[in-house]
């Protein structure tokens, strides 16, 4: 599937030595949005929180689109912090985006199903016995949310959040 090859070779570049779980993580934001990370005020105060701790990073773009059509993106903290925009505004299209968006396990599997060609093609650095083994136990478990791989949070530092772009001014689109 092009868009999975585009999508894993756009973020390896930018994140050099990225995990199996790091790759499923991108995969299951693009196909199922942000819901199991929204909890209402909670999500809020998480965000207020984490923007207030935020240190120095990698440098990022604002938004990095994930989804086939370019809606679904990961909004940058540090990017957003920068910008000056009110922190409301990424709240409510991140808690409107959870309550809005069409989750697609479906898309998620055919996503997941095309890396065993890409690994055998070079695109992703893992040998395909790897990956299936992989993919198949997350969707033994139903296709969990993951967290991202120790590596990736300790050198990428990874501060973001996973917004319908369509909610957002347009000044958020690349």
């Amino acid at each position: 599937m092009k868009f999975v090859g585009q999508l894993l070779g756009a973020h390896a570049a930018r994140y050099p030595g990225l995990g199996l779980e790091d790759i499923y993580k991108l995969l299951h934001q693009a196909a199922l949005g942000p819901a199991h990370a929204v909890n209402g005020e909670a999500a809020r105060a998480r965000l207020a929180a984490e923007l207030a701790g935020l240190i120095a990073g990698p440098r990022e773009p604002l938004a990095d689109p994930i989804s086939p059509d370019g809606r679904l993106a990961r909004i940058h903290l540090r990017a957003f912090a920068a910008s000056g925009f009110d922190p409301d505004l990424l709240a409510d299209a991140f808690t409107e985006t959870a309550r809005s968006w069409s989750p697609s396990t479906e898309k998620l599997a055919k996503f997941c199903g095309c890396l065993g060609d890409l690994a055998d093609a070079g695109g992703i650095a893992f040998a395909r016995t790897d990956v299936e083994r992989y993919m198949t136990a997350r969707s033994a478990e139903g296709w969990p949310a993951v967290h991202h791989s120790d590596a990736f949070r300790q050198r990428w530092l990874p501060a973001y959040r996973v917004v319908d772009l369509a909610l957002l001014p347009e000044s958020f689109r690349p």
